[in-house]
């Protein structure tokens, strides 16, 4: 489905409003485009209608008196063959006591209107009327003329109010759209693997979410608002046209062909510079928050001139294809719209002017008002929808961004319940690998029972951090089944599975909040008591009671205000608050001071207790009381035992151990 379409379907969801909103338009619309034709009624009939034929009649309300009779407009109220004319001669107003055959060029002399038609000719008594016999002819249209304006004012407040209405609507249905959409593009944020956001900077994910949904709420907003106002107002003047002279409007109908093939010119260029442009501020966004995370080591090896070099590199290229759209933009837009106004008034005074040297036709100035005006106002919609294509393509190539990731392959949520597991683990011929083909862990059988701690040691690069990988199905293996108390957990939903485990990262993430909020997670079933009972446990307490606010202590992005030693004691209070059947402790103690390692030591059984823990450890003093160490080289299992046993083979576990104590033993 093309990305204009989807974008339709997420406006769909909220119809009900965005039809109220056009129906206001169109409301609007009518009131607005109503002005043209109440003006060519009061010019052609009020302030002109002075040459309309003029019947004696008796006096009443609506007459005027002249030469001693009363004269009216109102052909019913008159008597037989009593027309009159009032005709215009150059500055002058003439009276003649009669009708005329024909109309056409007039003069005056010597008290003889003649009026020549071609080969024609007409003389008729007349006389000039002063300017107080003229007003009185005049009077009576004074109030009718008011009528209008007033109808016309009011025309002007209905659609005032309903252009507010509909502008007030289609705005909110607009960011009721970009809420629905943030929060589904946020939502399958939530439900992709973690294999995505390995090969995607988290800067470009954070510009899917807030730059090309900001540019896609433009549409709705403005764009599309835009879009609709001009259709309507388009089709009401074209309809406005047609009614007063169809063949004038049918030439106007040409513009619409020029504009479609237009469109389609610009949208070939302007979607080729518009994905370069958005694919280079995502790639903005993701340097900057790359060098904001790195900001330290940038600096403590200096290397801020190169990488300010490299944030130059994008913002160039950036701005090289910004000024390329802008000269397009510049190029066609304004240009574009004057030219075509142009060619139609050549076409309008082509036609009216050929109209007017035929004796036969007679064009009204208010004819002539209403056309002048309707095409004055047919180009300001065409010019909103040519200035606004740029945001449309722009729009269009963020949708198809966002779209992109939204089909991305994702797991659903699951909210399936199962009972707490014991924790008995097996890993049945494990073999597991990043990439097709390269296997990081081969062939892997292991078993850890239920209340037994297990340790995982080997050199960087060995596979211990993907065995917690996939034991928390962050990936599965390519080969083989881990089963957990006789379930295989490839069968069981992500979301369930992980209920029951806990895990300590060697760099725990801490969250906006406080102390309290990241040890609970705000998750309703832990409370207060529960996470400082988790908290004094872990021994927390002695290392954070001298923060001013305890464990109500406001915490920033990442725990950038605490020690290493505090986040990661928080970190112990929330696997423990949780309650977990498997602990995982990856690498957990190797970047604390030892006071601080002594703490968790101490806190270490507690948490053990009862819960199957795997612990990754570079720092074999440990990991000594583990039930089972598995050492592991190249992705296999070389050695397994625990300390005593693994001491006496005096093979790898051994030699590493004795590495560590500053003894360079050779394995047996």
């Amino acid at each position: 489905m093309s990305t204009g379409k989807r974008l339709f379907q997420y406006a769909l969801n909220y119809k009900k409003i965005i039809f109220i909103a056009l129906a206001m338009l169109t409301v609007a619309v009518v009131a607005d485009l109503a002005g043209p034709f109440i003006a060519k009624k009061m010019i052609d009939d009020h302030i002109l209608g002075i040459e309309s034929v003029w019947y004696e009649t008796e006096p009443g309300s609506d007459t005027v008196a002249y030469n001693g009779n009363y004269y009216t407009k109102a052909e019913g109220d008159a008597e037989p063959d009593s027309a009159a004319r009032i005709l215009q001669v150059g500055r002058n107003f003439v009276f003649v006591d009669g009708n005329i055959e024909f109309d056409g060029k007039r003069s005056y002399g010597d008290g003889i209107l003649t009026i020549n038609k071609g080969s024609q000719a007409a003389q008729y008594e007349a006389e000039i009327l002063s300017g107080d016999n003229l007003l009185s002819f005049y009077k009576p249209e004074i109030p009718k003329i008011f009528e209008l304006l007033a109808f016309y004012f009011g025309l002007l407040i209905i659609a005032s109010i309903f252009q507010y209405g509909q502008r007030f609507y289609l705005q909110k249905s607009a960011n009721r759209i970009i809420q629905k959409l943030r929060e589904d593009v946020f939502g399958q944020i939530q439900r992709l693997p973690i294999q995505y956001f390995d090969n995607l900077p988290a800067g470009k994910v954070v510009a899917r979410i807030t730059n090309d949904t900001e540019a896609i709420r433009e549409l709705y907003v403005t764009v599309l608002s835009t879009f609709f106002t001009s259709l309507i107002y388009i089709t009401g003047i074209y309809i406005a046209l047609f009614i007063l002279n169809a063949k004038l409007a049918a030439i106007c109908l040409l513009l619409l062909p020029i504009l479609f093939i237009w469109t389609k010119l610009y949208r070939k260029y302007a979607s080729k510079y518009n994905h370069v442009i958005r694919s280079r501020v995502s790639d903005i966004n993701g340097m900057i928050n790359e060098s904001i995370q790195g900001m330290s080591i940038i600096q403590a090896f200096s290397r801020e001139k190169e990488t300010q070099q490299e944030f130059e590199t994008l913002n160039n290229e950036h701005f090289t294809f910004q000024n390329k759209l802008l000269s397009l933009n510049s190029t066609t837009s304004h240009n574009l719209v004057q030219v075509l106004r142009n060619l139609v008034f050549v076409a309008f005074i082509w036609y009216f002017g050929s109209q007017a040297m035929q004796p036969s036709s007679v064009i009204s100035l208010g004819v002539l008002y209403a056309f002048v005006d309707y095409i004055n106002r047919l180009f300001n919609p065409i010019q909103g929808i040519v200035n606004q294509l740029a945001n449309l393509e722009q729009a269009l190539v963020a949708g198809e961004r966002v779209f992109n990731l939204m089909d991305e392959v994702g797991i659903d949520v699951s909210e399936k319940e199962i009972p707490r597991y014991k924790g008995n683990v097996v890993f049945d011929h494990v073999s597991f690998g990043y990439k097709e083909g390269e296997y990081v862990l081969k062939d892997l059988c292991f078993e850890a029972k239920q209340g037994e701690t297990v340790a995982l040691v080997g050199h960087t690069g060995s596979g211990k951090s993907s065995i917690m990988n996939l034991l928390f199905r962050f990936y599965d293996p390519q080969e083989g089944k881990i089963i957990i108390d006789g379930m295989d957990i490839a069968e069981v939903p992500r979301q369930t599975l992980r209920k029951h485990m806990g895990i300590v990262l060697q760099d725990p993430f801490l969250f906006t909040g406080t102390i309290a909020s990241n040890v609970s997670l705000d998750h309703p079933e832990i409370s207060r008591e529960t996470v400082e009972k988790a908290l004094a446990s872990v021994g927390a307490d002695r290392v954070l009671k001298n923060l001013e606010k305890g464990f109500d202590e406001p915490v920033i992005e990442k725990g950038s205000t605490l020690s290493s030693g505090q986040r990661q004691l928080v970190s112990f209070a929330r696997a423990l608050a949780f309650d977990p059947a498997i602990l995982i402790l990856d690498e957990a103690t190797s970047s604390i001071d030892t006071e601080t390692e002594t703490i968790i030591q101490e806190a270490m059984d507690i948490l053990k207790e009862g819960r199957t823990t795997f612990i990754i450890a570079h720092r074999l003093s440990t990991i000594r009381n583990a039930d089972q160490i598995l050492v592991l080289d190249r992705g296999r299992i070389v050695e397994k035992g625990n300390h005593d046993q693994l001491m006496e083979l005096k093979g790898k576990y051994y030699q590493m151990y004795q590495l560590q104590l500053g003894n360079k033993v050779k394995a047996g």
